[in-house]
């Protein structure tokens, strides 16, 4: 089994989110056991949809420059970039699995990183997608 995971969306997001103090402290928790591992892997899409969602959609959102602090801080982590066959792959995963296409680029980043684990709100905790097994961290608050 693989030692790396990679982390949806979700999971940087809440590390950042002061409105629910419990999802916050698990996902900080997630994130600074894996910088100090070095075993998380990101994607760009991650990074994307982290610097819109914390910038943007809180009631108290984070600066530009928090938000790109953050961003330089998780760098040091392996990121996978969006690439043509990234998105092929991506295409292919969606239509096997009947997922969307955002949650199918999310897989195939993590296939990509050699990740065996992917911690995810969103996508189907306990599924396997390309012999990846998707958790929830959050599934017991």
């Amino acid at each position: 089994m693989n030692a790396k995971t990679f982390l949806d969306s979700n999971v940087l997001i809440y590390a950042y989110d002061n409105s629910n103090i419990l999802k916050q402290t698990l996902a900080q928790k997630i994130l600074n056991q894996g910088l100090a591992a070095n075993n998380i892997v990101l994607s760009v899409q991650v990074l994307s949809e982290f610097y819109t969602t914390v910038t943007k959609r809180y009631e108290e959102p984070l600066s530009t420059d928090q938000a790109r602090d953050v961003i330089n801080l998780v760098d040091i982590l392996q990121i996978v970039q969006i690439d043509v066959p990234l998105v092929k792959r991506a295409i292919e995963t969606h239509k096997r699995y009947q997922i969307n296409y955002w949650d199918g680029l999310i897989i195939a980043a993590a296939e990509q990183g050699r990740c065996g684990t992917i911690l995810s709100e969103d996508l189907n905790a306990g599924q396997l997608y390309h012999d990846i097994r998707v958790e929830n961290p959050f599934s017991n608050l």
